[in-house]
């Protein structure tokens, strides 16, 4: 079985699927076991994932996934195409050089929602420890600066991470 949804994502995929109409498309980026876009294909999107692991992308395929447009790539290598996707999701990923290939990778008036930690978790037990893979603050509100925000906050407990919510601007 695999992991649901992240609570976030589960409650801003029908807010982002009216604003954007039927028949829109979500890429799950660095999908894993692509949790999220078993999600957005629950919610009417196609669903589209990514992640370099052959396996979990195999696996993946199993389901709900198996109509679902999936590949193996290391984005840092390959990048997204341009203007292609209505929604990304990234959650749980942090590679700062791909934040360019995301912005463009989504459609004017499309979205991101984006969940992953900050230098905040440090203060926890648990999950990342390198500075290469936990946000600073602010850091993400910059990297969609000029976009529209619809959901934006850094939280310290129960653990550090930033979520947002942002509208590419057509």
């Amino acid at each position: 079985m695999s992991q649901p949804p992240s609570a976030f994502v589960s409650e801003w995929l029908p807010v982002v699927r009216d604003h954007l109409g039927s028949g829109r498309n979500a890429l799950d980026l660095a999908m894993g076991a692509g949790r999220h876009a078993r999600a957005a294909a629950e919610h009417g999107f196609q669903a589209f994932g990514v992640d370099r692991d052959f396996d979990r992308v195999r696996l993946a395929r199993v389901g709900s996934l198996a109509h679902a447009r999936l590949w193996v790539a290391d984005l840092e290598v390959a990048p997204l195409p341009r203007d292609q996707f209505d929604l990304i999701i990234c959650t749980n990923y942090l590679q700062r050089t791909i934040w360019p290939a995301v912005r463009d990778a989504v459609r004017d008036d499309g979205f991101v929602i984006y969940e992953t930690f900050t230098v905040a978790q440090l203060a926890y037990p648990t999950g990342p420890r390198s500075p290469d893979h936990l946000l600073r603050p602010g850091e993400l509100r910059a990297v969609f600066d000029g976009w529209t925000l619809c959901h934006d906050e850094e939280c310290t407990a129960p653990s550090g991470v930033a979520r947002l919510v942002a509208r590419k601007k057509g």
